[in-house]
């Protein structure tokens, strides 16, 4: 007899419905995908792994208050959410730390920017803090094609596959991503001359 081969959809309604087993088998049917796609930003399969189970974690965590729309795309749904951590992880590990002088320790000491005094320092810092600033005042899409490309070194095919449009549409966005910041820049009368 055959087994007639339930939807994303209907397993998500299932799931939701007490059947635990339908979510086992949303995860075997997309875990190679999501897991792929986070693998292939962040390249380290242990930070991939802790990645990987915050996306489903955040996911039957959405489903179980109720707040998943269903339109009948799940997989895109939970790439997503998984393109999201990737972003957050990369802004996490890019900010520096907050550290303070004292007496007998001078932060600049650890910083390494050989050549610069003080003052040409904290200058570069702030630049960093205006651009992380600028970037995310950006429109979601703007931002992630920015982030994608600056922060993660990623080509545009690449970040084209990865936010599944053309290439020609992240190459726009890129384009836009620029001209938005140029204008606040101008409009702020933000100096990005590092030391």
């Amino acid at each position: 007899m055959l087994t007639k081969v339930l939807t994303d959809t209907e397993l998500v309604h299932n799931y939701l419905g007490g059947e635990e087993r339908a979510f086992e088998l949303l995860l075997q049917r997309h875990k190679r995908k999501v897991w792929s796609h986070i693998y292939l930003l962040v390249r380290d399969r242990e930070i991939t792994e802790d990645l990987f189970q915050e996306t489903f974690i955040k996911v039957v965590h959405t489903l179980k208050l109720g707040k998943y729309n269903d339109e009948g795309k799940f997989l895109p749904w939970v790439m997503r959410i998984a393109h999201n951590l990737v972003i957050d992880h990369f802004r996490r590990n890019k900010k520096m730390p907050m550290v303070r002088s004292h007496e007998d320790h001078d932060v600049f000491a650890t910083v390494a920017q050989p050549g610069l005094n003080v003052e040409q320092r904290m200058v570069n810092v702030q630049i960093d803090e205006d651009v992380r600033k600028l970037i995310d005042s950006l429109p979601e899409e703007q931002r992630e094609v920015v982030i994608m490309r600056t922060y993660m070194g990623m080509s545009f095919k690449e970040i084209a596959e990865h936010t599944q449009v053309s290439i020609n549409t992240a190459l726009g966005r890129m384009r836009y991503a620029l001209i938005n910041m140029r204008k606040l820049i101008k409009a702020h009368d933000i100096h990005l001359e590092r030391a």
